[in-house]
């Protein structure tokens, strides 16, 4: 059981026609499920945050990133986070737009999770496309510490064209289970040292559980550091 937090978290969201699908906002074990990091969830869709857009690094979003952060700040969001890892592009613009703790994406986890492994070790990142992703969004500098990432992603499953539907269908989690262990095992198979899995896409929190049980290998996502930003703020009277 996930302890109650103090203090509401805001999620700065993708547009996937929550309106017409408001079954999407609070999906069990999904970021915007409060009991998935303990705590009330507010939420704020940057205007045109269309999901491809973001995954393709649209920089012309800022703008329209920073109104709806400082928009969750005047409803009382005492921590900022997204539902979409690739939102680490707006990462140091938000955080200087506003006076609270910013962690959009759960990338930021990747120099702490390099430390935590023997140097021969790996880490295997699993994103929703790797055509989307570039060697910004790992933030690394260090030709060792890039070779010893091995990237892997969805593109092409029922996950990868669900996510693409507007309005977006509630989440097949047992389809996203099963692509995404096929895909880790791939990995693994090519790379045996990998001792850990970080998720980029938020969209994975709800098969978190299923793939520690699956692989017996540390896995982190968005929730994890959600949690800990979380967790880290003193709220008077709390």
């Amino acid at each position: 059981m996930t302890e109650q937090l103090s203090g509401s978290l805001g999620l700065l969201m993708l547009d996937h026609g929550q309106a017409d699908n408001p079954a999407r906002l609070n999906e069990p074990g999904s970021i915007q499920d409060p009991a998935t990091v303990g705590c009330p969830i507010l939420t704020e869709i940057p205007e045109g945050a269309d999901g491809v857009k973001v995954c393709q690094g649209d920089l012309s979003l800022t703008p329209a990133y920073i109104a709806a952060a400082r928009r969750l700040v005047e409803r009382g969001a005492v921590a900022i986070s997204s539902n979409c890892g690739f939102t680490i592009r707006y990462q140091e613009e938000v955080a200087a737009a506003v006076n609270i703790p910013v962690a959009l994406s759960s990338m930021l986890l990747l120099p702490l999770l390099l430390k935590q492994v023997p140097q021969s070790a790996k880490i295997a990142i699993l994103t929703y496309d790797t055509s989307y992703f570039d060697e910004e969004l790992l933030g690394l500098s260090d030709p060792a510490e890039r070779a010893r990432i091995v990237l892997g992603g969805l593109e092409g499953t029922k996950y990868w064209h669900d996510e693409l539907k507007h309005p977006a269908p509630p989440t097949d989690v047992g389809a996203l289970e099963k692509d995404a262990h096929a895909c880790i095992t791939r990995l693994r198979e090519s790379h045996p040292e990998i001792a850990a899995i970080l998720f980029e896409c938020a969209g994975f929190p709800p098969i978190t559980s299923a793939i520690r049980r699956l692989t017996g290998l540390p896995v982190y996502d968005i929730a994890n550091l959600c949690r800990m930003m979380m967790g880290s703020i003193s709220q008077a009277g709390a």
